[in-house]
């Protein structure tokens, strides 16, 4: 295939791609559903489970193999934007809150991965099977145990903006402990990745001193000269564009070492210079945003047509089960547990529960990074990707069975909601979502 015959099956994929995802998108708000939800379905029938069912090989026309490498480059840096903007947020803060935050954070990231290794270990078999005969090994069993710890954050933000709640109680700790179990759970996963899907000891222990070193440059090295670099300039118009070039560096620079280019991006974010309030520079980081948002559908398009639903088996519905019962016990079970244990009613703290078991986008990522280092096989990751269509699609009904706005602020109306169209997956700022979540005197 010529260069002009790529760009052009390039360009009409992603008109196609961001099109239809962005209709689905729609449709899934429609009827209840974060866009995620839609945006992964549109995915999903752009693939082989149900484009590539049609007669005249119109997926293979409008998909060919050659612009694969392509698509999936763009849909990287997409995620490089949108990690970058996720680590640029992130307010570390959160450690520091209340007693009911730190409860259900610890008990919402221990609890799931417990869960998590405790199935695959009770059913070594049976896992090894649906994930075509890969090891079952030590690096498998703590993959598994985060992919079950995950809670999305950005969609978990729109959700409890959508539903009314992000002034009460149960909205305040579950977006505050959510954003401390994804803290968490990231540089588990980087551990993971570090080991590799068949990694030596020695490339392990290798990995991890550069790893180590990589992190301790761009903390007391890199860091500090952004810092002095942006009191020195009084202007912000070199500054979105070192933003770019950091996150873009970095992910480079995770990749090389064997990494996922995500990890890079979110250390980027980490050490990007902040206001004097502590608050990103929304100057910087809405820009970010908006790349990443136009190019997110790519992802969710990649990230669908991975899932191809006639490998299945009917002996694969079993282990969805179990994942599914493990997800759901992990992250309702801890959220109400821990947060009755902080004298939350019954009733608030089954909600925060079942705000904790949101996954969505941030699970995608995860069973994305899985998928590439060869820790999961397609068999597995389309059992995974169910749970968390399953997981997050449940979370909008549920609310609106426990939630009882006695006393409460009404649900704000359509046209004071925060933009949706950023993230690609309806997700509002986390930091912003956290400001207004705040308590009430």
């Amino acid at each position: 295939m010529s260069t002009d015959s790529v760009v052009t099956h390039v360009v009409a994929a992603l008109a196609v791609v961001i099109a239809a995802s962005h209709a689905a998108g729609a449709l899934a708000r429609r009827l209840g559903q974060p866009p995620v939800i839609g945006q992964l379905f549109a995915g999903i029938a752009l693939g082989p489970s149900l484009l590539g069912l049609l007669p005249g090989g119109v997926y293979e026309k409008l998909f060919p193999e050659q612009i694969q490498p392509v698509l999936t480059s763009l849909a990287q840096v997409a995620l490089v934007f949108f990690l970058f903007a996720v680590g640029y947020e992130l307010d570390l803060g959160l450690l520091r809150h209340q007693k009911a935050v730190t409860a259900v954070s610890v008990t919402g990231f221990v609890l799931p991965m417990l869960l998590g290794a405790g199935i695959v270990l009770a059913l070594p078999d049976a896992f090894a099977e649906v994930n075509d005969g890969r090891p079952v090994d030590a690096t498998f069993v703590l993959y598994m145990a985060v992919a079950l710890s995950i809670t999305a954050v950005p969609v978990l933000a729109s959700i409890i903006k959508d539903q009314g709640i992000a002034r009460t109680g149960p909205g305040t700790i579950a977006m505050a402990a959510a954003g401390i179990i994804d803290a968490l759970s990231w540089p588990v996963l980087a551990v993971v990745l570090v080991g590799g899907a068949h990694g030596s000891a020695r490339e392990w222990a290798l990995k991890a001193v550069l790893l180590a070193g990589y992190v301790l440059v761009m903390l007391f090295a890199v860091r500090p000269l952004l810092a002095r670099w942006f009191r020195r300039t009084g202007g912000t118009a070199a500054r979105v564009p070192l933003a770019v070039t950091l996150a873009l560096a970095s992910a480079g620079a995770t990749s090389a070492l064997g990494l996922h280019v995500i990890f890079g991006a979110l250390l980027a974010g980490l050490v990007m210079p902040r206001l004097p309030d502590g608050s990103p520079d929304p100057r910087v980081l809405g820009p970010l945003q908006d790349i990443g948002g136009l190019l997110l559908p790519m992802f969710f398009a990649i990230s669908g047509t991975a899932v191809v639903l006639g490998r299945l088996r009917a002996s694969d519905l079993l282990v969805l089960a179990v994942i599914c019962a493990a997800a759901v016990a992990g992250k309702v079970g801890a959220g109400t547990v821990s947060a009755r244990g902080a004298r939350r009613s019954w009733r608030d703290a089954l909600l925060i529960g079942v705000l904790l078991n949101t996954r969505g986008l941030t699970e995608l990522i995860v069973l994305n990074v899985g998928l590439q280092a060869g820790v999961i096989g397609p068999r597995l990751y389309a059992l995974l990707v169910v749970m968390a269509l399953l997981t997050t699609a449940a979370t909008g009904p549920l609310i609106r069975v426990l939630h009882r706005p006695d006393g409460t602020p009404p649900r704000p109306p359509v046209e004071r909601r925060v933009s949706e169209g950023r993230s690609g997956a309806g997700a509002a700022s986390p930091v912003a979502a956290d400001a207004e979540a705040a308590p009430s005197p």
